[in-house]
């Protein structure tokens, strides 16, 4: 993507630009997703032009109007990780004057939260009650955003509303302030203070229970709650104030040093610490999967609904898993079809297993949350459909060529029946002997496939009436004779029979084989599917228990043992979470 484009559109009406939902759908990395959100006017676009590694990009604007309007995308290469996009995303300022809508700020930032694994909140001077204040979208998340949907809500402890920092944490990204301008020394009661530092003492609650304390402590408790992992980076003016408003054409030998160097700072911090974009129960997110997730949540917004993360992994999971069905399935069906038919059971077969396990591999790849095995189960069920048609077309082959061989090898001999060659005395020996030639030749002739023995048992008994007409027509040969000769005829006809009964009974126990054999891949591919994605939550949730663990600590050891208490039911209920995940038993599901 050489320049930014719009993700979502905001003219009164939030909406995805089709143009941008087309790229990301084209886009099958892992995704890590870094937004910035803030108040308008305070050089977020800078920062993340800066991210994607260039100068000019996202629009800096140079006057008071806010440029940005609606949420823009940027998709590069990621600097770090192999294989992996990063996506940038630029949100309009919020607060804009001209806007005046505080009810499109809330979803706004709603939005760069649903979307993004880092979230980059941008203020200017210093983080002081008022920069805290400034994020009061923060206040308002349970009413913007629900885990689980209502049929889901098993008991009281299930609701968003009862501890949703809980469950917010799970999925929430990690959490970067970028204070600009910042013209203060970094120090409280005189004493040299870290960046991070400088952010936890802003973040620091108040006792008491008056409402002018509860509504000063109510911010900083949710960003503490909702935001356990953060970061700060404070960088002083970069340019004298006339420079300011030509940011984006200066050179970089204009900046102030310090400035480019916490700059530095910030891009390497982003690229090496933010992690790829998941969705509930810790699965990665690809490019695909984020239009979705994006398509989601704009079209639930813009119909007056509150998004729902499980919801939404659900349709994204129909969706993406219908896809990889089709896609197994193209994979086996454009394998297969390579083959040039006839061959034998044995390199069919081969073949089978072979595209049979990479259209399981590639269905793995893109699947997930496949809880009850419908998916791999259709994919198999369309796979063996698939399968008995290549065999039909194998067997027809095979069938139109050895046809073919014995009407051509025949023809000799139906040139000396016409001729009348064979009727004299000892015709049935010249006979005999030119079939005996035919059925050598025949047998000579590899690659034959799969119904070799059944053709040629077809073709003697149609020409058994021929061979007893000549036979009948020797006179050389006694009555005796005859009966010998018809003996062997019924004999040959009777073991060519069981020859054509015995292909075909090796055939149909390979074919069984070859079930056998995808099914007992399918359980052991979803085995290790469902192990992954069970790892996956245990890991999500565990990261979720050391959060909430470390901030029991903190408030404890800052006198606030009411609130450490109340937090410790959020620690059983997540610690009962992941006595409860277990793998399902693939066998008894596919």
């Amino acid at each position: 993507m050489e320049s930014p484009i719009c993700l979502i559109e905001n003219n009164g009406t939030l909406r995805v630009v089709p143009e941008a939902l087309s790229y990301l759908m084209g886009v099958r990395q892992p995704v890590v997703v870094v937004a910035i959100v803030g108040l308008y006017r305070t050089g977020k676009s800078y920062l993340m032009n800066k991210l994607a590694g260039k100068q000019k990009g996202f629009s800096l604007g140079a006057t008071i109007q806010s440029e940005t309007k609606g949420i823009w995308m940027w998709c590069v290469p990621h600097p770090l990780k192999k294989d992996h996009t990063l996506v940038l995303l630029d949100t309009e300022g919020l607060g804009d004057v001209e806007k005046g809508d505080q009810e499109n700020d809330a979803w706004i930032f709603a939005l760069a939260i649903l979307l993004s694994s880092t979230l980059v909140y941008n203020s200017k001077g210093t983080i002081d009650n008022q920069a805290v204040e400034n994020l009061q979208y923060v206040t308002e998340l349970t009413d913007r955003i629900k885990v689980k949907s209502p049929a889901s809500a098993s008991s009281a402890e299930d609701d968003d509303d009862d501890g949703a920092d809980v469950q917010f944490v799970q999925f929430f990204p990690s959490f970067v302030w970028a204070v600009r301008d910042f013209t203060l020394l970094l120090e409280i009661h005189g004493t040299k203070v870290t960046e991070d530092k400088y952010l936890e003492h802003a973040l620091t609650l108040k006792k008491g229970n008056d409402k002018k304390t509860v509504a000063y402590n109510l911010p900083r408790e949710c960003i503490r709650n909702y935001f356990p992992e953060r970061r700060c980076f404070v960088f002083e003016t970069p340019a004298a104030a006339e420079k300011m408003a030509h940011l984006e054409s200066m050179d970089e030998n204009q900046l102030s040093p310090s400035f480019k160097a916490v700059t530095s700072k910030f891009c390497s911090y982003i690229y090496n610490e933010s992690s790829v974009k998941k969705v509930k129960g810790g699965l990665p997110v690809t490019g695909r999967m984020l239009g979705y997730l994006a398509k989601t949540y704009v079209e639930t917004i813009a119909s007056g609904g509150v998004p729902c993360l499980e919801n939404a992994v659900v349709a994204m999971a129909q969706i993406e898993n219908q896809a990889a069905v089709q896609e197994g399935l193209l994979v086996y069906k454009k394998g297969m079809q390579e083959i040039t038919f006839p061959v034998d059971m044995e390199e069919m077969s081969r073949q089978h297993g072979q595209w049979d396990s990479q259209a399981i591999e590639a269905f793995k790849n893109r699947s997930f949350k496949d809880e009850k095995g419908e998916y791999m189960k259709t994919l198999m069920e369309a796979i063996k459909e698939s399968y008995a048609a290549f065999l039909a077309e194998n067997e027809e082959a095979s069938e139109d060529l050895c046809r073919q061989l014995l009407s051509k090898l025949s023809e000799p001999i139906a040139k000396k029946l016409e001729n009348g060659f064979y009727a004299k005395p000892g015709g049935y020996e010249l006979y005999s002997a030119d079939g005996k030639a035919l059925l050598d030749e025949y047998n000579r002739k590899p690659n034959k496939g799969v119904k070799a023995e059944e053709v040629l048992k077809n073709f003697l008994k149609e020409k058994s009436v021929e061979t007893a007409a000549v036979m009948q027509a020797d006179k050389q040969l006694t009555e005796k004779e005859k009966k010998i000769h018809e003996e062997r005829e019924k004999a040959a006809l009777l073991a060519q029979q069981k020859k054509a009964e015995e292909e075909k009974r090796l055939q149909m126990e390979k074919i069984l084989k070859d079930e056998r054999e995808s099914h007992e891949k399918a359980v052991e591919v979803i085995k290790k599917k469902m192990e992954d994605e069970v790892a996956l939550q245990k890991k999500e949730l565990e990261k979720a228990l050391e959060c909430k663990l470390k901030e029991q600590r903190d408030l404890m050891q800052q006198g606030f043992k009411a609130k450490s208490d109340e937090m410790t039911q959020a620690i059983n209920s997540l610690r009962a979470d992941m006595a409860r995940v277990r793998s399902p038993n693939p066998c008894n599901i596919i």
